[in-house]
């Protein structure tokens, strides 16, 4: 049988102002990275309440310049080398965690709470060791963590956050932007994501020295990008000539094209009323599913902007994830896992340095009987009242 997609995943954000935005670009001839990516660069610093903000091509490029940037930064408090560890959660994207084992960093893996979808704060807090650097924090869903506790954690053991913001563009906890907690903070704009830039990603900070250093990474590990005063190589040569082809660190081509930065330029105006529709369909949604016999939603940490609705069997329900599955497709839903599920359960971790301190029994379960269903910036009445079936 073929089911009919009434409710999708995702939908699109872009109105006319982002097709004339691609226009404008098309007609100035300039499409590598150049003043439009440094406008949106600026206006998203603003916007996040960060001093510096460094587009590149996509969210998981944007982990992988905050992991590199750790790497090579001199800041030794910062300084991570190969074989120090760094708590993951077990639920999020495989490219929150590819960078750290790239970079020959040991993974440990720390279960989720059922509610929340974050982690299991006393779980993280168990699994340090003397060995531990640093935490990566992933905000699921639009779900922003307990930063309160997690600092409370970071400063007992003197480790500190780096956070993958790539789901919760716009989320907050107690009036500061998620994204904004840790040394630095990613961020994506895939097509299914709060904004859109067709691909697209940043990483914003407060640190001077991290962002030269991910300036310089970007594009090649040359110095032109770079000011002429610098934490990389500390002052430059007034020719050109000469800087044109200075290599200084192994960096990569994560560069953004002019008509990604034109777009997103456009969206970022658009994307304090996204979240606060996405909010408005939020609130329904949990006046409709938070007391179900049979199903589990995410518990909201401080202020969500709501990527997804998640739908998790309770542990012990009858109800399967096939069936809900076949229900919710009936009713004309596409759905998916929870991001990639327990990610450890995967073959590639054998190219991983990591460890499992304890059972990831909550993973496990959102592994086997979860699953999400599209939030969107429009209203979504006709969908929820269909839940209701459920």
């Amino acid at each position: 049988m073929t089911n009919t997609v009434r409710f999708p995943l995702a939908s699109t954000t872009w109105g006319p102002e982002e097709y004339a935005a691609i226009q404008g670009v098309i007609n100035s001839g300039q499409f590598s990275m150049a003043q439009k990516v440094a406008q949106f660069e600026s206006e998203f610093a603003a916007y996040s309440g960060t001093k510096h903000a460094v587009m590149v091509n996509s969210g998981s490029s944007a982990n992988l310049l905050m992991t590199a940037a750790l790497c090579f930064t001199k800041n030794k408090s910062l300084q991570l080398f190969r074989g120090d560890e760094v708590i993951v959660p077990a639920v999020s994207w495989s490219t929150t965690f590819y960078p750290l084992a790239q970079y020959g960093l040991k993974l440990r893996f720390v279960d989720i709470d059922l509610h929340t979808l974050n982690y299991d704060l006393d779980a993280l807090e168990a699994a340090i060791t003397p060995s531990t650097r640093a935490i990566m924090v992933v905000n699921l869903l639009g779900n922003p963590n307990d930063f309160d506790r997690l600092k409370q954690i970071a400063d007992k053991h003197n480790l500190y956050l780096i956070e993958d913001n790539c789901e919760s563009l716009g989320a907050s906890y107690k009036g500061r932007l998620a994204g904004t907690f840790g040394v630095m903070g990613t961020y994506s704009f895939f097509f299914s994501h709060h904004i859109s830039t067709m691909e697209g990603g940043m990483v914003t900070t407060d640190d001077e020295e991290l962002y030269h250093v991910m300036l310089c990474l970007r594009a090649h590990g040359w110095t032109r990008n770079l000011p002429k005063i610098n934490h990389v190589t500390g002052v430059k040569s007034d020719d050109p000539f000469e800087e044109s082809f200075k290599f200084v660190l192994p960096g990569y081509n994560l560069r953004p094209l002019e008509m990604e930065a034109a777009l997103g330029t456009e969206q970022l105006k658009k994307l304090p009323f996204f979240v606060e529709q996405r909010r408005s369909n939020a609130k329904l949604f949990v006046e409709a599913m938070s007391e179900h016999p049979d199903l589990l939603i995410q518990r909201e940490i401080g202020e969500s902007s709501w990527f997804g609705f998640s739908l998790t069997p309770r542990p012990n329900s009858s109800l399967d994830r096939r069936t809900l599955v076949q229900k919710l497709n009936t009713l004309g839903f596409e759905c998916r896992p929870i991001v990639t599920g327990n990610f450890a359960k995967n073959p590639v971790l054998q190219h991983f340095d990591h460890s499992i301190p304890f059972p990831l029994s909550n993973a496990d379960h959102i592994d086997q009987s979860g699953l999400f269903i599209g939030n969107h910036h429009f209203p979504m009445n006709e969908a929820i009242d269909a839940l209701k079936q459920i």
